[in-house]
């Protein structure tokens, strides 16, 4: 942690293979609300498309982020709940993530 403003950068995908998303976030300070950006590929990988990783790379300069945090993997489905499908239920459109553990990959016991 080299201080405050702390970016975070999180991908999402269809499936645990491609991100069809990042999200990139900037906390200016403790206690602050994150500013949000969002990033979207249709048919590639968002983690290997040089114009995307170039604007992430800008935004964050942009915010003068000196620390940033991120997952090493995909957390999931790209679509909102709430948003893109209703509360509580799962993606129709993602079915590799129905039932998983998004920070895992694994299937729930349940």
């Amino acid at each position: 942690m080299r201080g405050y403003p702390v970016g975070t950068i999180a991908f999402y995908g269809p499936d645990n293979q491609r991100a069809s998303k990042v999200a990139v976030s900037v906390i200016p300070q403790e206690g602050a609300e994150p500013k949000l950006h969002r990033w979207f590929s249709e048919a590639g990988d968002v983690r290997t498309d040089k114009t995307i990783l170039v604007e992430i790379a800008a935004y964050l300069r942009q915010h003068s982020v000196r620390s940033v945090a991120m997952a090493d993997g995909i957390l999931g489905c790209p679509h909102e709940e709430g948003i893109d499908y209703p509360m509580g239920e799962s993606c129709p459109r993602c079915p590799y993530w129905k039932g998983r553990d998004r920070f895992t990959g694994e299937l729930d016991q349940g």
